[in-house]
């Protein structure tokens, strides 16, 4: 029973990881078209919040499993 909790755990960390990194992605497409000459800047900030997304959403996943235990 645990298992199957962490499990649901770690794919909702997983799903909330996505729909983020979307929603970063798609601010970013629509700031670049307002802005076409902020486009290296916003891409790199971008990538920046992506991987902070990313490293929270492992975090949560690696707390789920180590979790029912």
């Amino acid at each position: 029973m645990v298992g199957s909790i962490a499990a649901i755990g770690a794919g909702l960390a997983a799903i909330g990881a996505g729909i983020g990194i979307g929603q970063i992605g798609k601010g970013a497409v629509e700031g670049i078209s307002r802005q076409p000459e902020a486009a290296n800047d916003i891409r790199s900030s971008m990538i920046f919040a992506a991987a902070f997304v990313e490293a929270v959403a492992l975090f949560a996943v690696v707390v789920a499993l180590l979790g029912n235990g």
